[in-house]
């Protein structure tokens, strides 16, 4: 019996339904930058009804916006 990719696919694969679920190490409070970006140069923060991105530029600088 063959299945489709679509039937063979996990919900946490990067190509399914849902993002995959992220575990961030965190010690006395301190996140390391690079498990946040692992890869890429922006995330979005949602703090209450306001959202916010966070970017690493080209000087290895972080830029928060609202």
């Amino acid at each position: 019996m063959n299945r489709s990719k679509e039937a063979e696919r996990r919900p946490d694969d990067p190509g399914g339904d849902k993002p995959p679920i992220r575990s961030i190490p965190s010690s006395n409070n301190r996140i390391d930058s690079r498990d946040l970006f692992q890869g890429i140069r922006e995330i979005t923060i949602a703090h209450g009804d306001e959202t916010y991105r966070l970017r690493l530029t080209a000087q290895n600088k972080l830029i928060l916006t609202k």
